[in-house]
């Protein structure tokens, strides 16, 4: 327990739920990290962990990153993020959605959930049979439907943002890229590189979509850790957390990392300062992956999909701001962007403390 206490306020989370239910198999963790801005939002997955302390880890990790995520962009949203322990092809019904959306309910809209890897927009409908603190909803109930497409969008500009900050123009025809996870985030990008003319590379553990995006889109496929070892003018991340360590980056042979993968940097000031001594310019995962959230922050305030596009491009300035600020000050940009969302939520703390 004392563990458990120190893991919570290294990080100054506010609160963790554990939620279980033997009917259902219900078994999920649901960690509010920061509510100062507003409730926290923050999407469910579903992954069959080794062992609860992964699941701890990975969701206390992902719910920070979403109190950066909204505050840097600009929205009034806290930082939260909900895991169900298990393998979704298994134990994913609608009694365990519905059941999990009875444990958002009892947090009185501190939590609002959306979806996630190995979540869907038919889950959210079960979820929102229970509780209205729900987004990601398909458009014929009024929501934004799947966020991915925006997400990948707000990769995309925050991609193009990095290339005109390293090759002095944005433009990525010719370039040489590489998609870590071509899943639904991630094969939404390969279509905008694939538009504007990039030479793309992929690599992935679904067999089906190597096999789609090399016929479709020309795509080469590449096996598995091979693709740190390319060279390359960009590199994106676009599958799981924690991939950019100090193996990997000692292989990287590239000029950009942006990808849409969240906590991509195993250790944030280690492997930050690294990349930056390599010469690598990193686009923080938060800032540029947060069209989604963007996206489904429209839905609870109201949805209109031209607004949340229009706010979603806006990525693009503040990548280039947060690289100025970078070089202004000589600091890895991941303590830059950072430091840009903590000031925020600083201001506004002095109004009011938690949701």
């Amino acid at each position: 327990m004392t563990e458990m206490f120190s893991q919570l306020s290294t990080n100054n989370h506010e609160e963790i739920v554990f939620c279980n239910d033997d009917e259902t198999g219900l078994k999920a963790i649901i960690a509010i990290h920061n509510t100062v801005l507003g409730p926290g939002l923050g999407g469910t997955r579903i992954w069959n962990y080794e062992n609860e302390a992964d699941a701890i880890n990975d969701v206390l990790r992902l719910s920070r990153g979403m109190t950066y995520k909204a505050s840097i962009s600009g929205l009034n949203l806290g930082g939260a993020k909900a895991v169900i322990i298990g393998d979704s092809k298994k134990i994913k019904t609608e009694a365990l959605m519905r059941k999990f959306g009875r444990f958002i309910k009892n947090l009185n809209g501190k939590y609002i959930t959306a979806e996630d890897v190995n979540t869907t927009t038919q889950d959210m409908e079960y979820v929102a049979m229970e509780t209205k603190h729900v987004v990601g909803l398909p458009h014929l109930m009024g929501g934004g439907g799947d966020p991915s497409p925006i997400t990948a969008y707000g990769v995309y500009m925050g991609l193009k943002a990095s290339a005109k900050f390293v090759f002095g123009n944005d433009s990525i025809a010719g370039k040489k890229i590489a998609i870590q996870g071509v899943g639904k985030v991630g094969g939404h990008l390969l279509e905008y590189l694939h538009k504007e003319g990039a030479i793309l590379f992929i690599s992935d553990i679904n067999e089906g979509a190597l096999k789609h995006y090399s016929k479709e889109l020309g795509a080469t496929v590449v096996n598995g850790e091979d693709i740190f070892g390319l060279d390359l003018d960009i590199f994106a991340p676009c599958a799981l957390g924690a991939v950019l360590n100090t193996e990997n980056i000692n292989k990287l042979n590239c000029k950009i990392v942006a990808g849409a993968a969240n906590n991509q940097l195993a250790d944030e000031n280690v492997h930050g300062t690294m990349l930056m001594k390599k010469g690598i310019a990193y686009a923080p995962d938060f800032l540029i992956n947060a069209g989604g959230l963007i996206n489904v922050y429209q839905e609870y305030i109201g949805y209109n999909r031209e607004i949340a596009m229009n706010n979603t491009e806006k990525i693009y300035d503040t990548t280039l701001a947060i690289f100025a600020k970078s070089q202004a000050e000589n600091i890895h940009t991941q303590k830059a962007a950072t430091e840009l969302a903590e000031n925020r939520i600083n201001a506004i703390l002095k109004l009011k403390s938690t949701y």
